[in-house]
């Protein structure tokens, strides 16, 4: 698309997509002295505002302001089994299977190979990891057959994945997002993708001794209102989750690099 079409399908003017895409916010390619876009990306682009993993800089109707709309407590979708103390891979393919694979082990996902290949082809569209350490993925669309209940999970690396950041660091900290519809509104969500890119929250998140004290410091990451959740958590914590810890993160920011299509492995 052209921005003069970007600009007609978001309806708004051209003027406003030329800013977003001027200043990093809108994905786009610029061939020679015009930009073009991918209808696949905005959509995506679009995707990660109505869910609040990124600002929104497009006006549209606020899930969380409807009084017939869900709301999604954190608390109940994030519990302390849900956080994953080591991801031992070190490349964004072997993560995402890491992470799809814990997703399987808690009976969250019905089908661990279906939800790698989801997290996957999202990724090709657009990557998940914006910089600052933190890398948030998800599906493309909803699929209520696929996911058995709305889950978030957080992985963390000590020594960090490169995952295509557009900083070109290492991530450090991965949360995948499971869910079964579009309604739900997560008001939570916004505040803790924001929250989780500031140094002091990663570092005590990094410093976490195990998954259920990385489970309190997201809550309370999140806001006020999902901190006194830890105070109710009984979940058991797997022995998995509490491994030991290696040495203290060596984050060191590296060139940009073309970005590589991840790869789904095929099970065998």
């Amino acid at each position: 698309m052209t921005a003069k079409q970007l600009a007609q399908y978001l309806s708004v003017n051209e003027r406003t997509v030329l800013k977003l895409v001027a200043e990093g916010a809108l994905p786009g390619v610029k061939v020679g002295s015009q930009w073009r876009f991918r209808k696949a990306m905005v959509d995506t682009w679009l995707d990660d505002q109505s869910l609040g993993v990124t600002p929104r800089y497009v006006a549209g109707p606020s899930l969380a302001s409807s009084t017939d709309t869900p709301v999604l407590d954190l608390a109940a979708c994030f519990r302390p089994e849900h956080a994953l103390t080591d991801l031992t891979s070190q490349t964004k393919t072997g993560a995402i299977e890491e992470l799809a694979g814990w997703a399987s082990r808690l009976g969250v996902v019905r089908d661990r190979t279906w939800f790698t290949g989801a997290l996957v082809e999202r990724e090709n569209v657009l990557p998940g990891a914006t910089g600052h350490g933190v890398a948030f993925l998800h599906t493309l669309r909803r699929h209520p057959e696929q996911i058995v209940r709305p889950f978030l999970l957080v992985g963390r690396s000590q020594r960090g994945i490169d995952f295509d950041a557009l900083d070109g660091a290492p991530t450090h900290v991965v949360c995948v997002l499971g869910l079964r519809f579009d309604a739900p509104a997560l008001p939570w969500l916004g505040p803790l993708s924001h929250a989780l890119t500031s140094e002091p929250v990663q570092r005590a998140l990094l410093a976490a001794p195990d998954a259920r004290a990385m489970h309190e410091v997201v809550l309370r990451a999140a806001g006020p209102a999902t901190a006194t959740a830890t105070a109710t958590a009984t979940a058991t914590v797997p022995a998995t989750a509490t491994a030991p810890m290696t040495a203290a993160v060596t984050a060191t920011a590296r060139h940009r690099r073309p970005p590589r299509r991840a790869k789904a492995r095929r099970s065998r």
